[in-house]
């Protein structure tokens, strides 16, 4: 069965028989049963959702029936003191979902007359919800045709249309959103969401191949040529190395110590404090204090600068000497200079400690 018609659009056929095949296995095979699928009310959903974020559904059930129990209305969230919040939570972990819970709720009372927006797009305006749980409230409360894009969605659709965007990439997002949204029920735009997240827990998982008796093997292009598990296709995260370095405050005539940064190389050109670079984080302070025998480590907590291979730890020491090699600058000549985003973290971290 193919997807598509001979001119690369969408087979209405095959959408339609699609669709009617995952709710017929939903209703049938999937997981109906759920405490938070028998009410379809925008609060009980959006607990559910927040609690499911990094915790399995066996864990969740008890803490969500618990937590609906002691605060049934986002009337109640949202005036509910912090000491009870975090008992209801505890065990969860990830304490600042409930947190970013009770300030969505607070929005909902001042901003939106105590009524859930209806719409992902309005939703997102309230705290701690993205695009996914956005999108899962609003096509299952309120009937809004928009797919709820999370890792099952992904992997369904890639090995079903064999899309070969890299789901590691941003930019793939808008690629699986356009393709999937046409196909989303416009009926039941809820129930297919929540369908899909079954069929990519149970019969389309990480590691689970198709079997021929599937009611999905028709649909399923990457199964059809032998290379369902090479989707979704996703590049590896590159680990970042750790790198330890000691920034050197140094101070004349009410002026800081810089030196420009060689010309190639990460942040090439830019001014920074004098750096220097050691092979752990127990180094750094002996290290300086070889060179700099009155070296004094500030007060200070290390500032962490992520780059896309590197993960920089800085800490900031203070020096009495001098070198000819530094040049000092006012704080209004340094301004004035093009700045990294880590040397602004380093002026930041020492002005609010001044």
């Amino acid at each position: 069965m193919s997807w598509y018609d001979g001119q690369g659009k969408l087979s209405e056929k095959t959408v339609t028989d699609f669709r009617k095949t995952l709710l017929d296995w939903y209703e049938h095979q999937g997981r109906t049963h759920l405490p938070w699928r028998v009410d379809k009310a925008p609060y009980p959903i959006w607990v559910s959702e927040i609690m499911l974020q990094q915790t399995q559904v066996e864990t969740v059930i008890p803490y969500y029936e618990r937590f609906l129990a002691a605060l049934p209305t986002v009337k109640a969230l949202a005036a509910a003191d912090e000491a009870l919040l975090l008992k209801l939570w505890s065990g969860l972990g990830y304490y600042s979902r409930v947190r970013n819970m009770q300030k969505a709720a607070q929005q909902i009372m001042t901003d939106f007359g105590g009524k859930f927006p209806k719409t992902a797009h309005e939703l997102q305006r309230l705290a701690g919800i993205g695009p996914y749980t956005a999108a899962a409230i609003a096509s299952i409360s309120f009937g809004e045709v928009v797919p709820a894009l999370d890792g099952n969605m992904f992997r369904v659709f890639s090995r079903l249309l064999k899309i070969k965007a890299d789901i590691a990439q941003p930019k793939s997002r808008k690629i699986f959103y356009e393709t999937i949204l046409p196909i989303v029920d416009p009926d039941r735009p809820g129930d297919f969401n929540q369908a899909i997240m079954d069929l990519g827990t149970s019969l389309m998982g990480a590691k689970t191949e198709t079997s021929a008796d599937s009611p999905f093997a028709k649909f399923n292009l990457s199964y059809q040529e032998g290379i369902e598990l090479d989707f979704p296709v996703k590049s590896k995260r590159v680990k970042q190395k750790p790198k330890f370095y000691a920034a050197i405050i140094s101070e004349k005539k009410g002026q800081l110590a810089y030196v420009q940064r060689d010309k190639v190389g990460l942040l090439a050109n830019f001014w920074t404090f004098p750096m220097l670079e050691f092979d752990s984080w127990d180094e750094i302070y002996d290290g300086v204090a070889q060179s700099y025998p009155n070296a004094k480590q500030l007060n200070i907590s290390p500032v962490t600068h992520i780059f896309t291979h590197q993960k920089w730890q800085v800490m900031l020491v203070q020096i009495d000497e001098h070198d000819d090699k530094w040049t000092y600058l006012s704080a209004e000549s340094y301004e004035a200079l093009p700045q990294t985003t880590l040397q602004v973290k380093l002026q930041t971290a020492l002005k609010e400690n001044l």
